[in-house]
């Protein structure tokens, strides 16, 4: 068996781009692993290093050499390698001064052709401390870094200046250059706290080391849950609760090695500004958590995770809160002066944004949403003037001081600045709605304004960008048309909303009025990219794609009703009868398909004969009516019931009775027969399709 040691790499730099730290550690672990792979290097684990001065890695168990390989080399054929005398041919020699070795040593292999000579021979593995170092360059040069950079008189580029390579193999030191840098065993502590050399003795001492030595938590995911510890005792000391922010735990963890938390307090004054414009001040500007309490009422302090132990915890504390109180202030300004003009005021300013420069302003949009909003209110059974007030108003706050500052509040604001303005409470819920949900999973909108002005917004943004052409490629989605489509969706079905997408799109490209060329294609491509989220949707849902396309096949474009559709179908796959009804339903639709024939819209009963075509016929009649009566009222998953009753019959049908008698007129009314058979199915969904 293979000697196995522990292999260590640390990339020591300049600080890193704290919201790229997790991705280039991620890449770089698996760029090691992969070309360890191609290598045929065994290991058992590897362990990631993240901060903001250093990349590591460590590959436990590597084995030190590749396994040695058993290799064969072919010579010319046993006929060209010999003469009439058996005596060897230059060819035969020529081949075994190649392999360095004599003739007579050389093997034979019988083949077709009569047989050859061959060299057996064995390939030595290579050690790892060989391979190692072009593994390490190549992993570096794929790293996902979108400019790299150049320092010094460096021909070297890198996302960051790199000042030390540390590599080890067990104790001993790979000798290589990395990044213009040779190797070593010396690592670098804290930048204040330790920032001399540590020799590192091996692998395994690595992160106790910087621990205990050099004031380093080296490990990502043991740092980060020390932050949000340090985080939540220190609101806990103050009686209250810790908002933490995923993200901004993740870019707080990547800009500290030696995280400590402070806690620090700001003028009560500032509460009268909505709560989320200081929070934002405090999370964008000034990466601090803020706190609530018990009852969700923003609290006036905030925590602060330092890259230090300071001997003088109060003079940081007192620096924070310096630094903080203009941010506030100037959130506290824009409040104010914002107030100063309504909404409505502000709305003709739009002029002078640009949504799209081929689609116009945002004004325009504004006009355009508020059209929609009108002809989608019927269909949400709201009044129209409400629908449309919440769209003229829907953008006005993008004018203000404070969205401008911080364009997260968008929509936000605008409800702050209706409620204060006097406007309707639904309304003002609107205009912060109009963008839920933002992202997978978000909050939908809860009002039924909310609803429509989100609906309208979006659809007006995939048409204008559809009807210019921009549509997303690959991972480019630079409009957001895939998230928005989503959301459409999620609003009506979610919301039980009787809405055809067709009809909407049509109205929306409407508005338009000479902004692109509007062509009969242009509303199919829409709505295919439409249906092509909600299979995404539904696959997440584990719903089967059978089910999507046997939907898909009835042309419904109704979002809700498709989803009632999908519903009932799957209700169906799990009867047991659903097999076989399934198969039925195919073997009706390739005869279907397959007969030249005009097919009689109605069945004849004078033309039935066998009495199991008589008996389906009878049968099928029986549930008619109540299939249309349940179709109307949307009882799909009743109607797929009903239908499944006909299994026996329709496996006598075809187990009894010729479908092509040479009768044409029976042949003709047996084909009805089946038509209607699987008509009733269509009206649900196309059930041949299912895999069963």
């Amino acid at each position: 068996m293979s000697l196995t040691k522990d292999f260590l790499l640390e990339i020591g730099t300049e600080e890193l781009p704290p919201k790229a730290l997790k991705k280039l550690i991620t890449a770089l672990d698996s760029g090691i692993t992969q070309g360890l792979d191609n290598a045929e290097l065994s290991y058992t684990s590897t362990q990631q290093f993240a901060t903001p001065r250093r990349l590591a890695v460590i590959i436990q168990n590597l084995q030190t050499k590749q396994e040695d390989k058993n290799a064969m080399r072919k010579g010319p054929s046993l006929k060209a390698a010999f003469d009439e005398d058996g005596c060897p041919t230059p060819a035969a020699e020529g081949f075994a001064r190649s392999c360095g070795i004599a003739v007579n040593d050389l093997a034979t292999e019988d083949n077709k052709k009569g047989g050859s000579l061959v060299f057996h021979h064995q390939i030595p593995g290579k050690a790892a401390e060989k391979l190692l170092p072009d593994i390490i360059e190549h992993s570096l040069n794929k790293l996902p870094i979108p400019k790299r950079m150049r320092w010094g008189d460096k021909a070297t580029r890198f996302v960051r200046p790199v000042h030390w390579v540390l590599m080890l193999l067990g104790d001993n030191v790979i000798d290589c250059h990395i990044l213009d840098l040779k190797t070593g065993r010396s690592s670098l502590g804290h930048r204040f706290h330790h920032p001399d050399p540590i020799n590192i003795s091996q692998p395994i001492d690595y992160a106790p080391l910087l621990l205990s030595k050099a004031k380093v938590l080296a490990d990502y995911e043991v740092r980060k849950k020390t932050v949000k510890a340090q985080i939540e005792e220190a609101a806990a000391s103050l009686n209250g609760i810790a908002q933490i922010d995923e993200d901004l735990l993740d870019e707080v963890t990547s800009l500290v090695e030696w995280p400590t938390a402070i806690v620090g307090s700001f003028d009560k004054n500032f509460l009268d500004v909505p709560a989320e414009a200081i929070i934002s001040a405090m999370k964008g500007h000034q990466k601090y958590f803020h706190i609530l309490d018990k009852k969700g009422n923003l609290l006036p302090h905030f925590i602060t995770i330092s890259n230090l132990e300071s001997s003088n915890q109060k003079t940081v504390r007192q620096g924070n809160e310096r630094v903080i109180r203009p941010r506030l202030a100037d959130s506290e300004f824009f409040w104010k002066q914002d107030k100063k003009t309504s909404l409505a005021e502000k709305n003709t300013r739009l002029k002078n944004i640009v949504f799209q420069k081929k689609l116009g302003t945002v004004y325009e949009k504004v006009k355009r949403n508020e059209q929609i909003a009108i002809w989608l209110s019927p269909f949400l059974h709201v009044n129209s003037n409400m629908a449309k007030r919440a769209a003229y108003l829907s953008k006005s706050d993008l004018i203000t001081a404070m969205v401008g500052e911080f364009p997260e509040l968008q929509g936000i604001m605008g409800e702050y600045y209706a409620r204060h303005d006097g406007e309707e409470s639904e309304v003002s819920i609107a205009l912060r709605e109009q963008y839920l949900p933002r992202f997978s999973g978000d909050l939908l909108p809860t009002t039924t304004s909310g609803q429509i002005l989100s609906i309208a917004d979006k659809m007006d943004t995939l048409v204008g960008i559809f009807g210019i052409q921009q549509l997303p490629t690959g991972d480019k989605d630079p409009f957001g048309l895939r998230r928005a489509a989503l959301s459409i969706l999620r609003i009506i079905i979610e919301n039980r909303i009787d809405l055809n997408l067709d009809e909407l799109i049509k109205y929306s490209i409407s508005t338009y009025q000479g902004k692109f060329s509007v062509t009969d294609h242009l509303a199919t491509q829409l709505l295919d990219f439409i249906f092509d989220r909600l299979k995404a949707y539904y696959s997440e849902q584990d719903i089967s794609l059978d089910s999507f396309h046997a939907v898909r096949e009835t042309g419904s474009f109704e979002p809700y009703d498709f989803h009632l559709r999908i519903l009932a179908v799957e209700s169906f796959k799990t009867q047991a009868e659903a097999t076989n009804l399934a198969a039925a339903n195919k073997r009706i639709s390739n005869i279907l398909k397959k007969t030249g024939e005009d097919i009689p819209l109605k069945i004849k009963p004078s033309l039935l004969v066998e009495p199991q075509e008589i008996t389906l016929f009878e049968k099928l009649g029986e549930i008619q009516s109540s299939t249309i009566k349940l179709i109307n009222e949307k009882q799909y998953t009743e109607v797929l019931r009903l239908l499944s009753t006909l299994e026996q019959h329709i496996n006598q049908f075809f187990e009894h009775v010729m479908v092509m008698s040479e009768q044409i007129e029976t042949r003709k009314n047996r084909l009805a027969l089946l038509k209607t058979v699987s008509d009733q199915f269509l009206m649900i969904a196309d059930i041949s399709l299912l895999q069963t």
